[in-house]
């Protein structure tokens, strides 16, 4: 279903595409000369987010309350899954601002980079990856303002605007796309983008944008989230190749040669790490000292275990596990980093390095794909993969062991669980938890500061965020049922 609305992709943007890249030459009317495939290959540095979908850990099951942080009203609001009304980093009209604006710089290039003159496969490397820029922009907000795809009822869901035009009016008239649309746009344009895209132009900072073997990680995660298995696993294939452990983060050398905990951080997100696929430079405070937290009782039920698996690496006493507030743990992940807003100032933004792509997502979603096409035994051979390197010493999965441990007859359905927790395992404190949590109707529960319990039940409308009230408010727009 479509809604015509007047609604303004913000209007920011038009002024950051003015400002934003001093490395270009500018008009004499102050706006961006795009003119060269040099330059619009430079403009997409700014075709990623800069905003971090890692505020969704506070909604989750991941958390709990956690006193002794710094918990300013968009967490609580968060943690509560209430609509969110501060437009601050880490919150969904943030998402929501910094992903259409990395689309705009996307669709700016993409509206002269075929009439430039300049080298043709360098024009076509360009296109590439900002069609698959501009698509994987779309596909997470879809993902967060919209309801999870379902081939029953996308078509009558509404999702989100597809921008493929620069704004080039004050107000324009956008559609808010079907759920189903959305995903036939992010399809076409990420396959086009893995047609054109060639790493070989990108120099030293490769994994700074979309490569071949990213947009193939991006490829299995769109497949997975629609529900095509088929294509899940034979672009996961394609991208993991015949050694799947290569794109396996080694925990243990990294846990072994780090002597401060910084070293391990900056380790974990390196771009040297083959398991680091995309790494995005991400506006966040979502990795130090406040929200939400794992209490150590929660920690516990989140890295429990079969007796026939040794220690879990990722919660062994090497891995740099922070205090959070009085009591609660944080997994060491992310380097704390920060930019002065001028070399003479205190203050500034927090930021990470965020791997948004990692081969151990490309090797899980394989091995839920494999499941479900009834693919059982090559399924284990995937989470084997896994396992080597978070269980070194364990005994071999079998289908009888996770039977048991399970405690079911059902081997599909004790397959699948193993897989969803060790998602959860090794994804912990990245966002990617709350997405597994709305494909399947995950309920969960939360203690508030009283000591009350709050429920997010399975088919909650609240799993979908809000539009932001500017949104709203400006342009029209919906909100999402509540």
């Amino acid at each position: 279903m479509k809604k015509t609305i007047r609604f303004s992709i913000p209007v920011i943007v038009l002024l950051l595409l003015n400002s934003c890249n001093q490395f270009l030459d500018e008009t004499p009317d102050n706006r961006v000369a795009l003119d060269t495939p040099e330059k619009c290959a430079q403009l997409l540095t700014n075709a990623y987010s800069a905003a971090s979908y890692n505020f969704t850990e506070w909604m989750g099951d991941n958390v709990t309350f956690t006193a002794g942080t710094t918990r300013l009203p968009e967490h609580e609001q968060l943690y509560a899954w209430e609509d969110v009304t501060s437009v601050n980093q880490d919150t969904p009209a943030f998402f929501w601002s910094a992903t259409y604006e990395a689309i705009a710089h996307a669709n700016e290039v993409l509206a002269i980079i075929d009439g430039l003159a300049g080298d043709e496969d360098l024009k076509r490397a360009v296109k590439g990856e900002a069609l698959l820029a501009r698509a994987y922009g779309h596909f997470m907000l879809v993902n967060i303002f919209a309801e999870h795809y379902n081939e029953d009822n996308a078509k009558r869901r509404d999702g989100v605007p597809y921008v493929e035009e620069p704004e080039t009016e004050f107000i324009k008239k956008y559609e808010r796309n079907s759920v189903e649309e959305v995903y036939e746009k992010v399809e076409r344009d990420l396959l086009d983008g893995l047609e054109l895209v060639d790493e070989s132009f990108l120099a030293n900072s490769g994994k700074y944008h979309f490569t071949k073997t990213s947009a193939l990680a991006f490829a299995s995660r769109f497949y997975l989230f629609k529900g095509d298995m088929a294509n899940c696993i034979k672009y996961s294939s394609e991208m993991l190749g015949d050694d799947p452990s290569t794109y396996v983060k080694d925990l243990q050398t990294l846990l072994e040669e780090y002597i401060e905990p910084q070293d391990f951080l900056r380790s974990f997100t390196s771009t040297a790490d083959a398991s680091n696929l995309l790494v995005i430079r991400n506006i966040t405070n979502a990795h130090i000292s406040v929200g939400y937290w794992p209490s150590p009782a929660l920690a516990q039920e989140i890295f429990s275990k079969p007796s026939w698996l040794p220690i879990d690496l990722r919660f062994s006493d090497r891995y740099p596990i922070f205090v959070r507030g009085t009591d609660n743990l944080g997994f060491g992940k992310y380097d704390f980093l920060f930019e002065r807003s001028s070399l003479t100032s205190d203050v500034g933004l927090n930021y990470t390095i965020d791997p948004v792509f990692r081969g151990e997502e490309v090797l899980l979603n394989r091995a839920e794909a494999y499941v479900r096409d009834n693919r059982v035994a090559n399924a284990i051979t995937d989470l084997q993969t896994l396992a080597n390197k978070r269980y070194p010493g364990g005994s071999p999965i079998t289908q009888q062991r996770l039977r048991e441990f399970y405690g079911t007859t059902n081997t599909q359905l004790a397959v699948f669980q193993f897989i969803l927790d060790e998602r959860r395992k090794e994804f912990i404190h990245e966002g990617l938890r709350w997405f597994d949590i709305k494909r399947f109707e995950i309920p969960v529960q939360h203690i508030t500061q009283e000591f009350d319990l709050i429920v997010l039940d399975s088919d909650d409308d609240r799993k979908v965020l809000q539009i932001p009230q500017s949104a709203i408010d400006i342009g029209g727009l919906e909100p999402n049922p509540r």
